[in-house]
Order: structure tokens, then C-alpha cells, then sequence
């Protein structure tokens, strides 16, 4: 019984290989019918499923890509593609709230096991194109929201300017009162916009090399902070010394900066325009 089981998990990773070898050829279909085989005889591996899902998302096949994403990350909790995969699915769908969740949990995922690998900035890419997506559509409803609560006021008043005239004498005390009030009112509405107008994002927000508002800021024995993925670059191909203050460093003295990954993460909620990239 056991060697009918192992013939079948190298069977099934034989066929992943040739799914994978399909995949690179830009044979989607034949890698699909490779990965299906795989699962047909391993249906417990997630990788055979977020590789046929893969495969899905190449062919825009969307509804397929979310079926085998959510088989994957049920297998697999801590399948950074299976929850990158969905999201991206559900995004096509315009379920953004959900899809935002999932790229999240897939950058989380992929930052604590390979936080300077390429998929985590795809991710990053792609989490952060969303959310500003979500930005523009939320803005444009609040400003069309705030401009007609603000004719709604101006209504108001000029109609109880009119009705003001009707019962006093003083006409200049009335329309230099309601001329304030609507001046007031456009310097409220006018503040309540400002969320919504880029602005240059504060220095402390942004890391020292790369200028962008941090994604995963950490912090290094003198105090200075950086984007994990750059300074651990940095570490590697060109030195092991901190690229300001030039002292000593090693990968393992960094530590997350839970203050100012805090500090963004409050930035970005209330300015989504941030989250533009160039």
C-alpha cells in the first residue's frame, strides 16, 4: 500500500514538472491538463492548484483562478500565492474590500518568508494599485456627496435670507449676515475636502533610499530607518555596513518599525491618493 502511494506522490510531482515545463513555453493549455493529472492523483499538494491556477490567470479564466485559490489557501493557510491568486480573482470580480484582504494576508505572508523576493513586490504592486482604485472610486463619491450637501446648504440660507427680508427692516445687517454665513460655509467644505488632495507625503514616512512611503520599515542599531527589502539589498550585494551612518550592520540586527509601520498604515487610510505609484 505505502509504495502504491509513493508511486503515485512521483507521479504526481513528474507531472508537475512537465506542467511546470508547459508553463514556461507558454503552453497553457497542455500545463493545465499536466497540473489537473497532478491533482487527480494528489489532490492534498496546494502548489498543484495555485500552479493550475496560474495557469487560469494567464488565459484570464478568473472564476477558475478563484476555485482553485481558495482550494489552496484551505489546504494551505499560509499559501502566499494561493491568497495572492484569489485576490487578484476577486478584484476582477469588484469585490475589493475581500480581494484587498487577500493581497494583504499574501504580502504579510510573503514579507515574513521571503521579504526582498519578487513576489512581494508584485504583490505590493498590485495590493497598492487596488487600494488606490478603491481610493478613487470612495473620493468620487465624497465629492459628489460634499458638493451637493453643500448646494443643499446655500439653499437653505438663501432662503432664509429671503424670509429674513420679509420680516425686518434692517436689509444690510441680513445680507451682510447671510454673505458670512456662506463664506463660513465654504471654508468648511473646502477643509473637508483637503483628505482627498495629494500633498507631499511627511519625510518620516518615507525611507531614506528609495524616498517612497515605507511598506515594511525597519530600524537598525543607530536609530536610522529603511524599507526591509532595500537595506537587505543593500547588505548583501554591496556591503555589510549601514549605507548612512557607514557603521557595522548585519541582517540580523534590523528590526521591524511597529511605530511608523503604524504611523503609514494610519496615513494611507486616511490618504488613498498615496497609495498612487509613479
Amino acid at each position: 500500500m505505502a509504495k502504491g502511494v509513493n508511486s503515485a506522490a512521483e507521479q504526481a510531482e513528474q507531472l508537475k514538472q512537465d506542467g511546470n515545463h508547459y508553463f514556461k513555453k507558454n503552453r497553457f493549455a497542455a500545463a493545465i491538463d499536466a497540473y489537473t493529472e497532478a491533482i487527480t492523483l494528489c489532490p492534498n499538494v496546494p502548489v498543484y492548484w495555485t500552479n493550475r491556477a496560474l495557469c487560469h490567470r494567464k488565459r484570464n479564466e478568473w472564476g477558475r483562478v478563484e476555485e482553485d485559490s481558495l482550494r489552496a489557501v484551505r489546504l494551505d493557510p499560509k499559501s502566499v500565492k494561493g491568497h495572492y491568486m484569489l485576490g487578484l480573482a476577486l478584484l476582477q470580480k469588484e469585490i475589493y474590500a475581500e480581494g484587498i484582504r487577500a493581497l494583504e494576508r499574501a504580502l504579510d505572508l510573503g514579507r515574513g518568508a521571503h521579504p526582498n523576493s519578487y513576489m512581494v513586490e508584485e504583490i505590493w504592486q498590485e495590493l497598492a494599485s487596488a487600494k488606490c482604485k478603491e481610493w478613487v472610486h470612495d473620493s468620487a463619491k465624497r465629492t459628489l456627496d460634499l458638493q451637493k450637501l453643500e448646494k443643499a446648504c446655500e439653499i437653505a440660507l438663501e432662503e432664509k435670507f429671503v424670509h429674513d427680508l420679509s420680516r425686518k427692516m434692517d436689509t444690510d445687517g441680513v445680507g451682510y449676515s447671510t454673505s458670512e454665513q456662506l463664506a463660513a460655509l465654504k471654508l468648511i467644505f473646502s477643509k473637508a475636502a483637503e483628505d482627498d488632495k495629494p500633498t507631499d507625503i511627511p519625510d518620516y514616512l518615507c525611507c531614506k533610499i528609495t524616498l517612497d512611503i515605507f511598506r515594511d520599515p525597519v530600524i537598525t542599531p543607530s536609530g536610522l530607518t529603511y524599507e526591509r527589502a532595500i537595506i537587505l539589498e543593500h547588505l548583501e550585494k554591496v556591503g555589510k555596513f549601514d549605507p548612512i551612518t557607514r557603521e557595522p550592520l548585519h541582517p540580523s540586527q534590523l528590526v521591524p518599525n511597529l511605530a511608523i509601520k503604524e504611523a503609514v498604515g494610519a496615513y494611507l487610510e486616511k490618504h488613498g491618493w498615496a497609495y498612487k505609484l509613479d
